[in-house]
């Protein structure tokens, strides 16, 4: 009967699963060693290891492993497929809507038929990655920092033709809307990275007074960020008289995770003793609940990376001063940063600073929330007054009421700015 085929191919995919699970775990074995005899055997460091698959690479002999233990998961892995599949069918072939088990193998046929999707978009990535590439997919393999799951990633090229396939060319009518579109005052970028030559733009201006609502203040004695030490003890010395200095109601941007941790660390308990609290992304809570404490606290600093650039909204005088730490450059190692910049003639121009611009937007965006909001952006990457292109980043900022001067008159003006 149909019910005695459907227990026989439920106890192959059984089987063939469990198999899987052996296989799957060889597989990812020979990519751990891999990555260890392409890091030389030494530690992952606190970013975490990835490597691009290049043409390159898979030469190597280490890759040559990878590509026999997935040779020896396709075959169970096929299999596993080809039982869902029969599931599936029968399960469809067998249905009578009058029947009284209808609705329950309806249901049974969706999450199976859900499953069999997702097993076999998981067969065609690897497969591609391993052995059929994509030219214009970008694959990596990675262990996050103190992790010890191997990750296989694959990211589009140009997201330009993606735009054109599913949006430009199936809907009559796009309107696409941001506060950060722009670079410079120019739309040139986005257009080109979303295949958008042909749209009708449109720049407003800001519904807020920024002039007399915003100071922007940026120190001119505070070392470079290629000074790292000299850097990270300017951020904390300047955070710890900032806060202290203003009662908290501050917001602080980080490019990296690892310096979020140190600065909170080192001025913690400086801020402790002025009854001022921290509070870090990454400690458990999710973003949603570390905003909402730190909205509902008297006294707080909210540090935060890459999530908190945009889309926080946190208006009146919760947030009061914006610390931006180091401009948002994208790390060139990065597998997508680095695929993409070997498309254009000048990655920097081209790629990274409009990218850098657009996300610095973003983050200075993160104060001035309402038309009766006041505060202050502080950026402590003293680049934008020395290098050539410092200017094109505050080109792309709002006319506020701008001040240079040494990081030790910041506290005094920031208070003075905010009436405290």
């Amino acid at each position: 009967s149909e019910y005695a085929a459907i227990s026989n191919f439920v106890n192959k995919s059984t089987d063939h699963a469990f198999q899987l699970e052996n296989f799957a775990r060889k597989f990812f074995t020979t990519i751990e060693q891999f990555l260890f005899e392409y890091r030389e055997g030494h530690e992952i460091g606190p970013y975490g290891q990835q490597v691009r698959i290049l043409p390159v690479t898979r030469v190597q002999p280490a890759w040559l492993e990878v590509e026999i233990g997935w040779e020896d998961s396709q075959k169970v892995f096929k299999a596993l497929l080809d039982s869902l599949d029969k599931i599936i069918r029968t399960i469809t072939e067998i249905s009578d809507p009058e029947a009284d088990d209808f609705d329950s193998l309806m249901d049974i046929h969706s999450s199976l038929t859900s499953l069999y999707l997702r097993f076999q978009e998981i067969y065609n990535n690897i497969e591609a990655m391993v052995f059929n590439p994509n030219q214009e997919i970008i694959y990596w393999v990675e262990i996050p920092s103190q992790g010890k799951n191997v990750i296989l990633q694959a990211a589009p090229l140009h997201i330009g033709p993606l735009m054109e396939k599913y949006i430009w060319h199936e809907k009559q009518t796009v309107v696409l809307t941001s506060a950060t579109m722009t670079t410079a005052g120019e739309f040139d970028y986005i257009r080109g990275r979303l295949y958008a030559e042909d749209a009708y733009d449109l720049a407003l201006g800001s519904p807020f007074d920024y002039e007399n609502s915003t100071l922007l203040f940026i120190p001119n004695n505070i070392p470079e960020p290629g000074d790292r030490s000299g850097h990270q003890r300017a951020i904390e010395n300047s955070l710890i008289h900032l806060c202290q200095a203003t009662g908290g109601k501050t917001l602080v941007l980080f490019t990296s995770y690892a310096q979020l941790k140190r600065t909170s660390h080192a001025i913690g308990p400086a801020l402790a003793d002025h009854g001022i609290q921290i509070y870090e992304q990454g400690e458990g809570a999710s973003p949603h609940t570390l905003l909402e404490t730190f909205k509902s606290s008297d006294q707080a600093v909210l540090l935060g990376t890459r999530s908190f650039w945009e889309g926080v909204d946190v208006p009146g005088k919760a947030l009061s001063v914006l610390v931006i730490v180091k401009l948002p450059f994208d790390v060139p190692s990065d597998p997508i940063v680095a695929a993409r910049s070997e498309t254009f003639e000048d990655p920097f121009y081209q790629y990274s600073l409009p990218e850098a611009i657009l996300r610095f937007r973003q983050g200075f965006g993160r104060l001035i929330r309402t038309q009766s909001d006041r505060g202050v952006v502080v950026i402590m990457d003293r680049r934008l007054l020395t290098k050539r292109y410092g200017q094109l980043f505050l080109d792309s900022l709002p006319q506020c009421t701008m001040r240079k001067g040494a990081i030790q008159e910041l506290p005094q003006e920031a208070v003075k700015w905010l009436n405290i």
